[in-house]
């Protein structure tokens, strides 16, 4: 099972210890991000979705314009968009960066932000099954060679047909994140790679199992599986800790200013729940995962950590892998200098580590 480095590219130069001091739309920033996470070795990165944010498909073109191997992983909420206008877009894109996009599918679980797109469905079940249609119409203006029609409750296609396809003939692969049911059966049905937050080995265990049953249900093999964390590293582990507590006390000092809080308003979604029952579990769970930023910022992303020297990193790297995980989303504090900094160790050492396991199997099957 070959393994994925995915990277973050935010808009500007911005993190829970970093406040923003350009614009919400920096274009040298995202150029620099890009080209120093394809030198790093990063196999593709992810655009974000926000309410208020950006577009990422025009971010995403800008990414794929000044790079030349990277892939990008652009995230989108089914329900604002037509399906089969997104699909042709990312198609569109797609041929013209010969085959390096993904689409991640967040359905969203905070019903007050998705209201200020013109949101009208609060309820979460209803809105992943919204999802499932949205996608049922996406694949088939991809895969389709004639024109169709799709009636559901949410959307209704009459002769529908993409003539641009994706470039390769595998398609465009999609990423399903959530942790709900909702989101388990939607993978069990969508998902090419399935994502988790930075989780403990039990519950990577737990939620890999529900997925996989989800796809036998629909009679689908198992989906790949990404796992998010922000590796903080250093060349001892004393000083990696140390470096923790430091960020630590950087988000506590910024928070006011950057607006990364522990939301008021209850909607965390099941994911950030299963983050913070974490949390209070502990400071460090497993090895070496550290939850304190969580806990910090009412886990609103992918906010747990994997604290130490790059070969320890690695090695929980490699205990994740044996728990079926091959696509590793890594995130730093520090947007640049944490993505020129993985490249460094952190990725080779991982490729290095993971390929004498495979070849130890390898040799042990013979």
């Amino acid at each position: 099972m070959s393994i994925e480095f995915i990277g973050y590219i935010s808009n500007n130069n911005s993190s829970e210890t970093i406040v923003r001091q350009g614009p919400v739309l920096d274009p040298i920033h995202i150029e620099t991000v890009a080209k120093a996470h394809e030198n790093a070795g990063f196999d593709r990165v992810l655009l974000a979705f926000h309410s208020t944010s950006p577009d990422g498909l025009q971010v995403g073109q800008h990414v794929l314009s000044v790079t030349e191997k990277l892939n990008v992983l652009i995230a989108q909420r089914p329900g604002f968009t037509a399906p089969t206008l997104l699909a042709r877009q990312l198609a569109t894109i797609d041929q013209f960066s010969r085959g390096r996009v993904a689409l991640h599918v967040i359905t969203g679980g905070n019903a007050t932000e998705l209201r200020q797109d013109g949101n009208t469905i609060d309820d979460k079940q209803e809105r992943y099954a919204r999802t499932s249609e949205f996608l049922d119409v996406v694949r088939a203006e991809w895969t389709s060679d004639k024109p169709f029609d799709y009636t559901g409750k949410y959307y209704q296609v009459q002769n529908g047909f993409s003539a641009v396809k994706p470039y390769r003939p595998e398609g465009i692969r999609i990423f399903v994140g959530g942790a709900s049911d909702g989101a388990i059966e939607v993978a069990g049905k969508h998902a090419d790679t399935f994502a988790l937050w930075g989780e403990s080995y039990a519950q990577v265990r737990e939620q890999t199992a529900r997925v996989r049953d989800a796809a036998a249900r629909h009679g689908r093999p198992a989906p790949r599986f990404s796992l998010s964390v922000r590796p903080i590293l250093a060349d001892t582990e004393e000083k990696a800790w140390a470096k923790a507590d430091a960020l630590l006390e950087r988000a506590i000092a910024q928070q006011d200013k950057t607006g990364y809080r522990k939301p008021a308003d209850g909607h965390a979604t099941a994911g950030a729940r299963r983050l913070l029952a974490l949390a209070e579990d502990g400071k460090r769970v497993d090895k070496r995962l550290w939850t304190e930023i969580a806990k910090l910022t009412g886990a609103n992303s992918n906010t747990t950590a994997l604290v130490g020297t790059p070969e320890q990193v690695a090695e929980v790297f490699g205990d994740y892998y044996d728990l079926g995980i091959s696509h590793f989303l890594i995130r730093g504090f520090d947007p640049l200098i944490d993505a020129i900094d993985y490249g460094r160790e952190l990725i080779p050492l991982t490729r290095k580590l993971i390929a004498e396991r495979q070849g130890a199997r390898g040799l042990a099957a013979e």
